[in-house]
């Protein structure tokens, strides 16, 4: 089991994106991202599906900052530390250097 929470917030996209199939085609698409804190960086894997894992790998490339809505999930075993969001809206988080 695991437990489910829901996340927002801004991330930088650290590796190219990598998309897979599922036996019924559906597309998915998972990446590693960062989230950019001052202390204890942490890095967690984003999952996207359908039409939002196609438009991820086509408009968004590494070192972009991004900001996403999901779901957390945290493996229910202490020793597996991994983290995964899915993520359900992506918008582009763009900074504006020239003022």
């Amino acid at each position: 089991m695991t437990d489910i929470n829901r996340f927002g917030g801004i991330v930088k996209i650290l590796e190219k994106p990598t998309q897979s199939f599922l036996k019924n085609n559906t597309l998915m698409t998972k990446v590693r991202v960062q989230l950019p804190q001052i202390r204890n960086t942490k890095i967690v894997n984003l999952v996207f599906w359908g039409n939002l894992a196609s438009n991820i790998s086509n408009y968004y490339k590494t070192n972009d900052y991004i900001i996403i809505e999901g779901y957390l999930a945290l493996p229910s075993k202490l020793s597996s530390k991994k983290v995964e969001i899915t993520v359900l809206k992506v918008y582009p988080f763009i900074i504006d250097y020239k003022k």
